[in-house]
């Protein structure tokens, strides 16, 4: 096979300057005057074997989605599964109720070690609806004073290979250089993902400077079929949440850390390319022979807009940009993305089944989703400043009655006006801010009760608020404080809800439910707790109709650190006093900047270990700042490496 059969064959998909070579030959192939583009054998059976390994290198990049496609219907699987146990260990409560422990009304203790004291309550005639498990209880209730000690000495305690391993999984360790890590069962996962990519990355590939081009070529080819994953996992509105059951902020994670990825790729593609234009490749090679030539080629000039684009696109979403300047990070992203994907369909036309597929899941999501089931619903907001640093946005209005069913559906589908789910947050604007805030949307946790689903026939009409606890920082925030000082009622629109329900279901799934929250977290703890402590049974006639309420007594323990008395009044007392009655164990410490830090750890570690004692796993919700979340991870961890179980959530909120 001659060259011009060769470049006969494979010339479509080829890069400009073997496409440039293959149609020079080809236009000449048969006139008796060739002399500039006559070709060696040498020659003829390097470009045989570079196009070869270029088409064969695509063909094996292609085969990624294969994996990524596996990976996503692996964890969709564990989060059905999971759903699944859960659900049956509801249905196993809600059949035989916890034993229930009375709490008594104080609701704070000393900053060290505080934690109200729980004891067994007996059971008189006020427990008389209360269905006690007595085969579950042991023979002897250790008090929470001789629990603390339970497993203290290395004798008491069992350490296995399994334990360790999901205690090593499970521990978070301390920042560097000021930067948050994730666990390690996180940390592990993002690098099996770059593992998978550095495999089909170097697979088949010829490790020889002649083939230099083929390197720079699959670096391009990884960033272009990366593309759809990217824009999913960056989409509000996807079906990742609901198959995998993460929430949108534990799926951007992963986005930011596939786009980090990308962003590298692209500038290895860009160096090599580079490296090999003016240092590997031969004259007879290269189309451009000068650096002015080669830069502003069309092909060059559209491959170094998309570079820029998305390199922008880096740097604007990195956290401290985001957090000084989120406004310009909002709109630089809307912007930069349109650019960058025009840039890379015009740079390489081979990609442009994967440009179409990214562009079609941001306009699903930014356009067609939200013109065809709005979740947007404008209210008039009354603005409360609560202290110098904090307002709350709160609104209120009728729920039109809904026929659904409890439990573990997570209200994905549902829009704000007929009610939202615990920890559920929702996108804020204000208009009246002036025309640069009016087109930005900013999250925000719900604070105040979840109304969930009306499951009563008592009335077709149910009264809810709405609170949105607001930290001001820079930007929106301060200028909204700002605003709340002079005007009293504002318009704003809203979006949401959204978010997952895993955590609330997990708390539900669990005899021993444990939160903590760390200042402003409460907006995500206190829904949590309010609806796990209200949730009613609804006693039926012998025709099926609803004829008495029943509410469920549990035991929740409930741990919330805050900064100054200002954030203790965030909460209504009589709000955790009700709480305190039905069933909710209470502990809040002085504030930190008055006797310094609780100790997290052993509070933490002594709720883990009293489920233990009953023989049930605890299950553990955190939402706070940063060091605080890694504290009760840590904590878990180190319960999950002496034997015990615990199921761990962390609910922290990022954009």
């Amino acid at each position: 096979m001659d060259c011009a059969q060769i470049c006969a064959q494979v010339a479509g998909p080829l890069p400009v300057f073997l496409r440039a070579i293959c149609g020079a030959i080809t236009a000449q192939h048969g006139k008796p005057n060739k002399t500039e583009l006559d070709l060696t054998p040498g020659q003829l059976d390097y470009l045989r074997r570079l196009i070869k390994a270029i088409l064969e290198g695509r063909a094996v990049v292609a085969c990624y989605n294969i994996v990524v496609v596996s990976v996503i219907l692996f964890f969709t699987f564990l989060h059905f599964r999971q759903a699944k146990r859960d659900k049956r260990k509801w249905d196993e409560i809600k059949a035989k109720p916890i034993y229930n422990v009375s709490q008594p009304s104080a609701l704070s203790g000393d900053g060290a070690s505080s934690s109200t004291e729980a004891t067994a309550s007996p059971l008189g005639d006020d427990d008389k609806d209360l269905d006690v498990d007595l085969e579950s209880l042991p023979l002897l209730l250790s008090s929470p004073s001789t629990s603390v000690n339970h497993k203290s000495t290395p004798e008491d305690r069992h350490y296995s290979a399994a334990s360790i391993s999901k205690s090593f999984l499970a521990y978070e360790p301390p920042t560097l250089f000021d930067k948050t890590l994730p666990c390690n069962g996180k940390s592990l996962f993002i690098l099996g993902w770059f593992a998978i990519v550095l495999f089909f990355h170097f697979y088949r590939l010829p490790l020889s400077w002649d083939y230099f081009f083929v390197f720079a070529d699959r670096a391009g080819c990884h960033f272009i079929v990366n593309l759809p994953l990217l824009y999913l996992l960056g989409a509000k509105n996807q079906p990742l949440r609901a198959m995998t059951g993460y929430s949108y902020e534990q799926l951007n994670f992963f986005h930011r850390r596939i786009g980090e990825m990308m962003c590298f790729e692209a500038l290895v593609h860009f160096s090599a390319m580079v490296y090999y234009q003016f240092c590997l490749a031969e004259d007879w090679l290269l189309v451009s022979h000068s650096a002015k030539e080669y830069f502003t080629h069309p092909i060059i000039l559209m491959g170094l807009g998309a570079l820029t684009s998305y390199q922008l696109l880096y740097f604007t979403s990195l956290r401290s940009f985001r957090q000084r300047w989120y406004e310009l990070f909002l709109a630089s992203h809307i912007v930069l993305q349109v650019l960058a994907l025009v840039f890379l369909a015009f740079h390489y036309p081979t990609s442009r089944w994967y440009v179409c597929i990214a562009m079609s899941i941001f306009i699903a999501d930014r356009i067609v989703w939200r013109s065809i089931y709005s979740k947007k619903a404008k209210v008039i907001a009354d603005l409360t400043v609560l202290d110098p640093e904090t307002l709350l946005v709160s609104a209120d209005w009728d729920l039109p009655f809904r026929e659904k069913n409890p439990g573990f559906t997570g209200g994905y589908w549902s829009v704000l006006h007929t009610g939202w789910e615990p920890a559920a947050h929702v996108f804020l604007s204000v208009p009246e801010l002036g025309k640069t805030h009016s087109l930005q949307a900013h999250p925000f946790t719900i604070a105040s009760a979840a109304p969930g689903r009306v499951k009563s026939n008592h009335d077709e009409w149910k009264h809810t608020w709405l609170c949105l606890l607001v930290r001001a920082q820079n930007g929106f925030t301060a200028e909204l404080l700002q605003l709340a000082r002079t005007k009293k009622q504002v318009s704003v629109q809203l979006d949401g809800p959204y978010g997952s329900q895993d955590a609330v279901n997990m708390l539900r799934a669990s005899r021993f439910p444990v939160l903590v929250a760390g200042g402003s977290g409460i907006a995500v703890v206190f829904s949590m707790v309010w609806s796990l402590l209200n949730e009613e049974e609804f006693r039926t006639d012998e025709g099926g109709n609803v004829v008495a309420p029943r509410r469920r007594k549990r035991k929740i323990s409930l741990l919330w650190v805050t900064r100054s008395r200002n954030q203790q009044e965030w909460v209504p007392s009589k709000d955790l006093d009700l709480l305190v009655e039905r069933g909710l164990e209470l502990v809040m410490p002085p504030p930190t900047e008055e006797v310094g830090r609780p100790n997290v750890r052993s509070i933490v570690m002594k709720w883990v270990e009293e489920a233990g004692l009953l023989g049930e796993d605890a299950s553990v919700v955190v939402s706070g700042p940063d060091e605080l979340n890694r504290a009760v991870r840590n904590a878990c961890a180190d319960s999950i490496a002496e034997g015990h179980r615990p199921r761990i959530a962390v609910e922290k909120f990022g954009w």
